[in-house]
């Protein structure tokens, strides 16, 4: 084999397996919670078991005497939707505004949260997503605990 060919081939094969390389999709971007979680209809389940356990424990359910309980499950399933990555826009006032007056312990809101843990156990929604959901929820503490 002359010396040029020598060369040739192996650069060639580099350059045939660089085509290949590049002719790879690109790989999958991983899903949003949202989409992991089942979309809007899962979230409105899990948003209508987490309201009914809510309104059956006497420690908080007090909080919710004069609230419009359609209109508070359509905006949580919004707030939801659009804080894990859905298509979703959240209108409803900011968590400050919304609690101002409440007076709301961290007992309380630990009570509400365990409520939600509930509801997504009870759709067995993964351990990771579960937590990735009550995570961001339980972000929103300083603004609705003692307001």
């Amino acid at each position: 084999m002359n010396r040029s060919l020598r060369l040739a081939l192996p650069l060639g094969v580099l350059i045939a397996f660089g085509a290949c390389e590049a002719a790879k999709p690109a790989p999958m971007a991983e899903k949003t919670l949202y989409d992991r979680l089942g979309g809007k209809g899962a979230i409105t389940a899990v948003v209508d078991e987490f309201v009914a356990r809510v309104a059956a424990d006497g420690t908080i359910n007090r909080h919710f005497a004069k609230t419009d309980i359609p209109k508070f499950k359509g905006h949580l399933v919004d707030q939801i939707c659009q804080a894990t990555g859905g298509p979703c826009k959240y209108t409803g006032r900011t968590m400050p505004e919304t609690h101002k007056g409440m007076n709301i312990t961290m007992a309380e809101f630990n009570a509400t949260g365990g409520h939600l843990a509930g509801a997504l156990d009870k759709f067995k929604v993964p351990e990771r997503e579960k937590t990735e959901l009550l995570t961001a929820i339980g972000g929103m503490a300083d603004q609705i605990v003692g307001k």
